[in-house]
């Protein structure tokens, strides 16, 4: 492709006769190849380099991620199609224990953003992260939803991994409520409802772990105060990512199975991702923290 060779591309979507380069490679089924060539890329240099496939397909491409890592390289891999959200396609198309076993590759982050707002905020700070300020580079991972998602205010602190999206109302907050990606709405639903029940309640969004631990000790005690010990983390995946963020009285609105072929949004509502649900989590951890 690069050679103006479109080999790698149908033959009705030619190379534009402007762009000789071609900026477009169609790697077609071939996600570890698409990985190695990425990290190729990176390693000529002077070119930054995004490629993109499903989730669940990260483990076809998992070797060539991890020497990004292990080389320090600012590859940006893009997998969408990120949770049980997607639906229909089934269990072998839907990610379950893929966000945490990719947060398990030292020097990867992992980026979930909530919407189109935060995936802007992260895409301009991966792109600033490459810098003598941040010293070697990384590579990042955007998992992100296919199904239509709420859009909300922009804020700055997306670039730190974890901020208050919404603060409690009436009192200081009686729990915290910490969502990533397309969990984050159902999180503001049940805060809606825990709210107007007379539960002062706080939502976090937390669209990547490891920027937020990259944080001073004051910033992430802002977000997460170590004295509200009433939390609950909701992700549509495997929990592992955040016993360490709910402690002892917490509560984790996970997946700890695979999914099932239906719509997303009955596999929403069967396995537990509602605001109702979230809620009444939310009421047992205080509970819990009580005592």
């Amino acid at each position: 492709t690069i050679d103006k060779n479109s080999s790698f591309l149908p033959e009705g979507n030619p190379l534009p006769e402007a762009d000789p380069y071609g900026r477009t490679i169609h790697f077609g089924i071939r996600e570890h190849s698409m990985g190695a060539e990425l990290n190729g890329i990176t390693l000529h240099g002077n070119t930054r380099v995004y490629g993109g496939t499903f989730l669940v397909f990260s483990d076809y491409m998992r070797n060539a991620v991890r020497l990004s890592a292990l080389m320090h390289l600012p590859v940006t891999f893009v997998w969408t199609h990120d949770s049980i959200g997607l639906g229909e396609d089934g269990p072998t198309h839907q990610p379950v224990e893929h966000l945490a076993s990719l947060r398990a590759i030292p020097g990867l982050n992992v980026v979930r953003p909530a919407d189109a707002n935060e995936t802007a905020i992260a895409w301009r700070e991966i792109l600033k992260r490459y810098t003598k300020e941040f010293g070697k580079g990384q590579p990042h991972g955007f998992a992100l939803t296919r199904q239509g998602v709420p859009a909300y205010e922009p804020n700055e602190d997306t670039a730190r991994g974890g901020y208050v999206l919404f603060e409690a109302e009436g009192g200081e907050a009686q729990v915290v409520l910490i969502a990533t990606g397309s969990e984050v709405h159902v999180a503001v639903e049940a805060r809606e409802q825990l709210q107007a029940d007379g539960v002062p309640t706080r939502v976090v969004s937390m669209p990547c772990v490891e920027w937020f631990e990259q944080q001073d000790q004051g910033y992430r005690d802002s977000v997460l105060p170590p004295s509200l010990r009433a939390r609950v983390a909701v992700e549509a995946g495997i929990g592992l990512t955040w016993h360490k963020y709910v402690g002892d009285a917490g509560r984790i609105v996970s997946l700890e199975h695979f999914g099932a072929s239906a719509d997303g949004k009955v596999l929403f509502r069967e396995f537990g991702f509602t605001a109702e649900n979230v809620a009444a989590k939310a009421r047992e951890s205080i509970a819990a923290a009580q005592r």
